[in-house]
This record gives structure tokens, sequence and C-alpha cells, in this order.
């Protein structure tokens, strides 16, 4: 039995940080990934280097990305997209 109440501070310990750093990250990497999946062209985008641009071409491992005034093309894989920036609306 002094076992047991020696071995639950560090199981609330465990479950704390399981509460507190896990399950948040989880719901990120799941709504991150419903993101890539529902991309379209036209919609802006962010890398995660920063730049912004729209989407002109969609494939299954990457997308060219349209950015600047002189409308420079990337190729970029879509693990490089950090967030959409503005989503059109499709019920207008």
């Amino acid at each position: 039995m002094p076992y047991l109440i020696q071995l639950l501070p560090m199981v609330l310990v465990l479950v704390v940080f399981y509460a507190i750093l896990i399950i948040p990250d989880r719901k990120r990497r799941k709504q991150y990934g419903e993101m890539l999946k529902n991309l379209k062209v036209n919609d802006e985008i962010m890398t995660k280097g920063g730049i912004i641009g729209k989407i002109v071409n969609l494939q299954d491992d990457y997308i060219i990305l349209e950015s600047g005034p002189d409308r420079a093309r990337i190729k970029l894989s879509r693990q490089g997209i950090g967030s959409l920036v503005n989503q059109k609306e499709d019920n207008k």
C-alpha cells in the first residue's frame, strides 16, 4: 500500500501532462489535416515561411502558389502551408 501512495504523484503528473500537452496537439493536427484536405483553387494562404499568395493549381503532394505584384508562381509542398488567410464562402 505505501508503494501505491508513492506512485500517485507521478501518475497525477503524467495525467496532467497528457491533458495539457497531448490532447490540444492532437486537436490542432486534426484541424490542420482537414484544412489541407479542403484547399481549393483561389484560396489565399500563408506559407510557414510567411509568403502570402493565391492557389492556382492543386496536386496530390504539392500546390502552385501565385504571389506578389508580378504574379510569381511558386511550387510548394502541401506541408509547407501554414494557414488560410482568406477563405471564400460558397454560400454567397
